[in-house]
């Protein structure tokens, strides 16, 4: 059983920027700065809030007798206590042997051609452990684009109209940024993970390296070209962001209403017709979210069962970061033309040079993962490269049953186990 790290890095990110930002809207208010004092509050209170409700959404509260877990959330400290929750769950597995088990078959990466396929017992407790790991998997891309994103960008604005840091606010927009790279790589991880479900994938410490250098400068280099941008056509930058969030999130629904496909149903079964609008209303928001500032690794497919898009091309990816690279360009060209002589301490030439070049490094790290790094790059059908040219980034096909989720599974005893060999 695996420590459950992953939650405690989204429980730390989380807790340590809605102190940093708790700290820096009480020096704003004693500055008499009350406007960045209510959007800082604003920007750490609306994701925590929306943390709280999938936190609970995901665990299914609202149907259990749990008036204490309500009362932590309402209290906004739901992922303190399902971070504990984890960790004991995790300190007391193996104690006592646990009378049902789920069996789940994944396939190993393929050796000389041959996929082994392998069979593992999942007892209760790493059943639940799942469960809060896809949780706050959730939680952490919320908060990384619904709160940190435009946290970061409002904190380097106003250091950008002061022109200086202080120590308090440095705090925030590294904490910030390192949240908005940690929930870009959750969402990788995520996109492998749907796309081969049926295999046993490890990702290499090497890998997440390469991620996170790549998340680290696109992400960067997006929030300076708008922070910038913003500094000098303040009355462009909201039909540029809105222009993009809407492109996002019509995108996904065009595709659906074009399809004729029929309402999914299938998301939750206790939620209605309008429940369930609600929620893909909320996807689609997320989703938008996300690529305003970054490329989101998962595409979504409202006509699809699983929602996501498994069949992503290379050329979706080329023409994503083509255009967005054509747009970062255009906006520092833009800010570069009407500079005004606020900019004087700044060297605009080669300022611009830099963000088309951390830019670039997102996109070399981007191939350098996908070519040498990907945990399932042996399944690729062509190589980057290849792929860009031909458009498409499919897996070798196989005949084997694809396996589901762990959470998929029925639960059975020991004993039934030559009858729990479900796929």
């Amino acid at each position: 059983m695996r420590l459950p790290s992953s939650v405690l890095v989204s429980v730390s990110l989380f807790t340590a920027e809605t102190t940093a930002a708790l700290y820096l809207s009480t020096t704003y208010r004693s500055a008499g700065d009350k406007i960045w004092q209510c959007f800082t509050l604003l920007f750490t209170l609306v994701p925590s809030v929306l943390v709280q409700l999938t936190l609970i959404f995901i665990h299914r509260d609202l149907s259990r007798d749990r008036p204490l877990v309500l009362l932590l959330h309402i209290l906004q400290l739901g992922p303190i206590i399902r971070c504990l929750d984890a960790f004991c769950i995790y300190g007391s597995a193996g104690k006592v042997e646990e009378p049902y088990v789920t069996i789940t078959r994944k396939k190993q990466m393929p050796r000389d051609g041959q996929a082994e396929e392998v069979e593992q017992e999942v007892g209760q407790a790493e059943g639940k452990l799942v469960t809060h790991r896809a949780a706050f998997a959730r939680t952490s891309v919320i908060q990384a684009f619904l709160g940190s994103a435009p946290q970061l960008t409002l904190q380097l604005y106003i250091c950008v109209l002061q022109k200086g840091v202080s120590i308090g606010r440095g705090t925030l927009m590294v904490i910030s940024l390192l949240s908005i790279v940690y929930g870009a790589l959750r969402c990788n991880i995520l996109a492998i993970r749907i796309r081969y479900d049926d295999y046993e994938v490890s990702v290499s410490p090497l890998a997440y390296l390469c991620v996170f250098l790549w998340r680290g400068f696109e992400i960067a280099t997006r929030v300076a070209v708008l922070v910038l941008f913003s500094s000098v056509l303040k009355v462009w930058i909201l039909p540029v962001v809105s222009a993009n969030f809407v492109l996002f999130f019509l995108h996904p629904w065009v595709l659906f209403w074009s399809s004729r496909s029929p309402f999914p149903e299938n998301i939750e079964k206790t939620l209605t017709r309008v429940g369930t609008t609600i929620v893909l209303c909320m996807l689609t928001f997320m989703y938008a979210g996300i690529n305003v500032f970054c490329w989101s690794a998962v595409q979504l497919r409202l006509d699809d069962t699983d929602l996501i898009d498994k069949g992503q091309t290379w050329r979706r990816l080329a023409v994503y970061y083509s255009l967005r690279f054509v747009e970062n360009a255009g906006l520092t060209l833009m800010w570069y033309t009407h500079r005004t002589e606020f900019y004087q301490w700044v060297d605009a030439p080669v300022l611009e040079v830099l963000l088309m070049l951390g830019y670039a490094m997102a996109v070399f790290f981007m191939l350098l993962f996908y070519q040498f790094c990907h945990p399932c790059r042996q399944l690729f059908s062509s190589s980057p490269a290849q792929g860009f040219q031909s458009g498409s980034m499919r897996t070798k096909p196989s005949s084997e049953p694809q396996a589901k989720d762990v959470d998929d599974q029925p639960y059975v005893t020991k004993g039934d186990f030559n009858q729990s060999l479900c796929v």
